[in-house]
Parts: C-alpha cells; sequence; structure tokens
C-alpha cells in the first residue's frame, strides 16, 4: 500500500530558526501528531553548522563575522557544513518505518537511493554505497574534507552531506547537496594552525568534493532541484506526497527551540 507523506518546501531562512524546525518537525511525527514529513529548504544568511560533538574551537568567530556568516550546532553528528547555494533535505520517520529500518548505515544506504535517482535525473553520473579509503580514520574540521565510510560521490568525490540521529522513536536525517559555489569557502572561517594549512585544506576539500554544477557544467536552480528530488523520494518509496505546511503546534515549538537552543550560546558552544 502506497505510503503518504508530508512535503514541506519552508524556503529559506536562518540557521537555528532551520534546525529548530527540524527538531520541532521530529517532535511532532515522534507524537503521532504528523505523518513523516519529507522537507526542503535554504539558509539565509549563510550558515556554518557544527555536528553535534564537535568544538566550537573549530571555528574562528572573527573570520566568521568578516563573512557575514551564521553558526549552528546541529541536533546531529559529523563536521562542520557551509549552508549556502544549495538545497537541503530532510527526512522524518519513525524509527519502525520500513525507509529506515535497521541501523543508521542501512537506513543512511536505503536514503541514498532516492537522492541518487534524483541526482540521475539531472544527469550527473553517481556513485553511492562507496567505501572510502580511509574512512573514519582522516580527523578534520570540514565534512566535505574527510571521508565517511559510505559516500554518494560523482567522478570519486563527495556530492552530498548526509548526517542522522534517532531519538525519541524517530529518524531524523538531513544533508547538503550543493548546487553552486565554491565548495572550499568553509575554510574561510575555521580554525587553522597557519595560512599555509587553510590553503593545504582548501586544496583538500576541492579534490575530495564538488557541486551539482561542477557536475553537470550547468547550473540548476533552487525550484528545479526541489522538484526533481521531490519526485524522486515518491518514485523510489512509492510515496503519496502530500504538501502541507508546519502546523501551529511545531511552529510555536521550532519558535521556543530557536530561542531556547540553536540561538543560545551555551548550545553552540556546547556547555
Amino acid at each position: 500500500m502506497r505510503s503518504t507523506w508530508r512535503l514541506l518546501v519552508t524556503g529559506t531562512t536562518d540557521g537555528p530558526s532551520n534546525m529548530a524546525i527540524d527538531h520541532a518537525i521530529m517532535d511532532a511525527v515522534a507524537e503521532g501528531r504528523v505523518p513523516p514529513t519529507l522537507r526542503f529548504y535554504a539558509w539565509d544568511p549563510a550558515c556554518l553548522s557544527l555536528g553535534f560533538m564537535q568544538p566550537l574551537a573549530d571555528v574562528d568567530r572573527a573570520r566568521l563575522a568578516v563573512c557575514g556568516w551564521d553558526v549552528v550546532r546541529r541536533i546531529t553528528g559529523g563536521r562542520a557544513i557551509l549552508h549556502t547555494d544549495e538545497l537541503t533535505y530532510s527526512v522524518t520517520v519513525k524509527d519502525d518505518h520500513p525507509v529506515v529500518e535497521g541501523d543508521i548505515i542501512k537506513s543512511y544506504r536505503r536514503l541514498s537511493t532516492a537522492l541518487c535517482h534524483g541526482l540521475d535525473q539531472l544527469g550527473a553520473a553517481v556513485e553511492s554505497d562507496r567505501r572510502v579509503e580511509g574512512a573514519g580514520k582522516a580527523k578534520g574540521p570540514v565534512c566535505f574534507e574527510v571521508p565517511s565510510h559510505y559516500e554518494i560521490t560523482a567522478g570519486g568525490k563527495k556530492l552530498i552531506g548526509s548526517a542522522q540521529v534517532r531519538k525519541v522513536g524517530t529518524v531524523l536525517q538531513h544533508g547538503s547537496i550543493p548546487l553552486t559555489g565554491d565548495i572550499a569557502r568553509i575554510c574561510d572561517a575555521l580554525v587553522f594552525e597557519s595560512e599555509q594549512k587553510r590553503a593545504e585544506a582548501r586544496k583538500k576539500v576541492h579534490r575530495r568534493a564538488t557541486t551539482v554544477e561542477e557536475v553537470l557544467g550547468r547550473t540548476i536552480g533552487w525550484d528545479e532541484a526541489v522538484s526533481v528530488f521531490s519526485a524522486s523520494f515518491a518514485e523510489v518509496f512509492d510515496l503519496a506526497l502530500e504538501p502541507g505546511d508546519l502546523t501551529p503546534d511545531e511552529q510555536a515549538r521550532a519558535t521556543a527551540l530557536r530561542a531556547e537552543q540553536y540561538a543560545a550560546e551555551d548550545w553552540n558552544a556546547h556547555r
């Protein structure tokens, strides 16, 4: 039987609000107040998001301010991502849903099939479920610099960075699909021992990561990307996607979470 999910296209907002909204959706799904939810969104201003356990000391706050970028700590793990010129997706479902059954790696692989199908529809030749040499061993502050055990790659370069958390009987996975721009810009706002080390990190990111525009040789607009990836999720998982909005309860919860957690210095400093 075809499963019905809610489709949210929430547009552009700041980093603390985006993370608060994903968290509020997770709470609502956990409590059975809303159906499984696929969300697409963007960020303004650009925002550096840190993995849950990543030290704030990785961030050069002075350089971040010069760039005009925000910083926020995610509820999910992993390393830093600069959210700009991208499509961000989030999937929120109960942890017994067939799409996410099994452990994190198994569910990540399964969700990756929809992401890969969307990239294929755009004309990008991608690989998934690819074990990367050095995975789990390399150290560094940048998500797209450090290989994970399984990647979505194009031409051997990482194309999508995703992270997952399981709480209150619910799975939240969100991820960054860089559409355009310089993938190594993130190095402008992180702490390095020297400018030489910063330059080396830039080169490493360029060697290991890419954007949709770089892969295709053409620019994909945000609205087109939303259309393609929402259709891909529907096709791959046989979903009926019903466009919707945040409920008043979700909006109120997100507003509270933004103020009390995601925009709070104590949270972002992990104190």
